[in-house]
This record gives C-alpha cells, sequence and structure tokens, in this order.
C-alpha cells in the first residue's frame, strides 16, 4: 500500500509539471499575440511560472527518492517472505518424515504382535492337534 501511495504521488507531481510545462507554452504562445505593454506582465509571470516548475520537479524528485525507498523495503519484504516460505517447506517435509516414521513404528509394532499372536494361535493348534493325536493312540 505504501508503494503504491508512493507512486500515485509521483504520477501526480509528473502530472503537475506537465500541466505547468503547459502553461508555459500557452502563456509564451499568448505574448506573442499579445499588446506590448503587457509584455512585462508576461515576463514576470513566465518567471513565476519557471520557479514553480523548479519546485515542482524537486518535490518530484524527493517523491521519486521516497518511492525508491518504500520499494526497497519492500524488496527486503518479499525476501523475507521467501525465506520463512522456505523455513516452512522444509518444516513441513521434516514433520512428514516424522510423522511416517511414527506411522511405520506404529505399524511395526501391530506387525510384531500380530506375529507373536498368531504364533501363539499355531502353538494352541499344534498342541491341540498333539493331544488329538494322543488320545487316538491312547484310544486304539
Amino acid at each position: 500500500m505504501k508503494v503504491q501511495k508512493a507512486q500515485q504521488a509521483v504520477y501526480q507531481a509528473e502530472q503537475d509539471i506537465k500541466k505547468n510545462n503547459q502553461d508555459i507554452l500557452d502563456t509564451k504562445n499568448g505574448m506573442r499575440t499579445a499588446d506590448p505593454m503587457l509584455y512585462e506582465s508576461y515576463d514576470n509571470f513566465l518567471k513565476h511560472l519557471w520557479a514553480k516548475a523548479e519546485e515542482l520537479e524537486a518535490k518530484r524528485q524527493e517523491l521519486q527518492r521516497l518511492l525508491d525507498i518504500e520499494v526497497a523495503k519492500l524488496v527486503k519484504c518479499e525476501q523475507a517472505v521467501k525465506v520463512l516460505e522456505k523455513h516452512k517447506e522444509k518444516n513441513k517435509e521434516l514433520y512428514l518424515a516424522e510423522e511416517k516414521a511414527a506411522e511405520l513404528k506404529q505399524f511395526s509394532e501391530l506387525g510384531v504382535t500380530r506375529f507373536f499372536k498368531q504364533a501363539q494361535e499355531r502353538a494352541i493348534e499344534d498342541e491341540q492337534e498333539i493331544m488329538k493325536q494322543l488320545s487316538e493312540i491312547e484310544g486304539n
């Protein structure tokens, strides 16, 4: 917003300079067709317009300097934002890697638990099979 306001101020100063230059041209053209008695008045008015032109140019240069300062600040802020975005992206990647590792650990723990449970079930089935075979042998 500050850069836009500064740009608008510089633009307005340039418009004022153009208007003043046009006034100078109009006054010079009017002087050519004017009564010679008014030449002194025209000269005084032209001196006033030239002084005003110098003031307007000084004002435009000052506004341009302020605009350059604001643009430099904006560039620094944009660079800071880019740095923050890179850090954010890097931290996001680290977070996702940690989440994936935690998920793999959880799945690994579930796998180990399932393996032991299946091993116990097989042991129980084997024991029951052995008991069945023993009872068949004893029954025969």
